[in-house]
């Protein structure tokens, strides 16, 4: 009977165990190792592995049984539990045939030979951590850790996966990402400013688009891998479906049949095609409505973003007496002692969108706390603009 085990530990030793794991055909949890203990224990609540196992540098390892686990089915391999920025965190069920596709069609598509490695520099928690691991074994080697910032400029690896903060970070250190032969690129949207500086910097930078639920990135540079079918609506939503779906959200068999239509995984991302690419439109529900307009936040910030005196930003609503929502800019300056004002930032954002996108209020930060892929919690966004004016 397959098991669920937990792991908390350095990512060396973690990747050992995970093969350990796999080989008895029990399913892993990996839980973050620099998260708060509260939040590993309500992932552990809710999520009821039968073990948990914490493991430690020039220590044995400490295995514990927790009480009332859960039965799994047979064939799952892998439980993500996802970042929970819209809400609670779900425990995403990931079959072995499911990342097997995935890791065999990622790696056809980049041409990547037997013997190659690829530098690890995302965390195993995340399933883009764990996609990188089982590619660098297909291809008969191990992965290359590259989790600190400054080991990507010395790793021996042919390939890397980075989200868009990393790639920003190397540039500015002046990495030599020539040397990749691919710089595999995901976790969230890159602005074309980036990718421009990447490229003229000889970066081979291939975007991808995926979620926990697709296993990692099933498009890349706007194409579906082989296997991946995409369906972009009338409604904008973007669906897939493949054999690197994954099979359901632990305990929860409403979410589950919410998430699908038919046989298509409904992602919650608005989409488009354009000259035969799919284009990300962002978050179906990361829309302010202010004044009976519609406001998608994706383009704004997009907008923000290409300002010369901004570095980073997000937008969000909060609530306004007037217009119902009132958009509100939360930007990181490229000059703390000289940061943009508000008109001047909502005249760069008309010159691009229509009127009302642009900001009716201001958030002047010194960074914005993105996790480990770079993301934003609303919740985060929402306090930081709560202070606007």
């Amino acid at each position: 009977m397959t098991r669920l085990h937990a792991v908390l530990g350095p990512p060396d030793q973690v990747i050992r165990w995970l093969e350990a794991t796999w080989a008895v055909g029990d399913a892993a949890l990996v839980l973050a190792e620099d998260g708060p203990p509260q939040a590993r224990t309500d992932v552990l609540d809710r999520l009821r592995p039968t073990t948990l196992t914490e493991l430690a540098p020039d220590q044995p390892a400490r295995e514990r049984h927790l009480p009332d686990p859960r039965p799994i089915a047979d064939d799952i391999r892998l439980v993500v539990a996802t970042s929970g920025s819209t809400g609670a965190p779900k425990g995403v069920e990931l079959t072995e045939p499911a990342l097997a596709a995935a890791t065999d069609a990622s790696l056809a598509r980049l041409g990547a030979q037997a013997g190659e490695r690829w530098a690890l520099a995302l965390p195993l928690h995340h399933v883009a951590g764990i996609a990188v691991v089982r590619r660098a074994w297909a291809l008969d080697t191990d992965p290359v850790p590259a989790l600190q910032r400054d080991q990507l400029a010395t790793v021996d690896a042919e390939h890397v996966a980075l989200v868009p903060t990393q790639l920003a970070r190397a540039l500015d250190d002046r990495v030599d990402l020539a040397r990749f032969r691919t710089i595999l690129l995901g976790g969230g949207a890159a602005s074309a400013d980036l990718l421009a500086r990447a490229r003229s910097a000889g970066a081979t930078v291939v975007v991808s688009y995926g979620m926990t639920e697709t296993a990692g990135g099933c498009v890349y540079d706007g194409h579906p891998l082989d296997g991946v079918d995409v369906e972009v609506g009338a409604d904008e939503l973007i669906r897939v479906r493949g054999p690197m779906l994954f099979r359901s959200y632990r305990d929860d068999p409403g979410a589950t049949a919410a998430a699908f239509d038919g046989d298509r995984f409904i992602t919650g991302d608005r989409g488009r095609w354009h000259d035969g690419r799919l284009q990300i439109l962002g978050r179906a529900d990361e829309v302010v409505v202010s004044g009976g307009e519609n406001i998608p936040l994706a383009p704004v910030v997009a907008a923000l973003r290409s300002h010369p005196g901004v570095t980073d930003a997000a937008a969000t609503g909060r609530p306004d007496p007037t217009w119902g929502q009132a958009l509100v800019a939360v930007v990181v300056p490229a000059d703390p002692q000289h940061p943009p004002d508000l008109g001047a930032l909502r005249a760069h954002v008309r010159q691009r969108l229509p009127s009302h996108h642009a900001p009716r209020y201001l958030a002047i930060v010194a960074r914005l706390p993105r996790d480990h892929l770079g993301k934003l919690g609303k919740d985060a966004v929402d306090g930081l603009a709560a202070r606007a004016t």
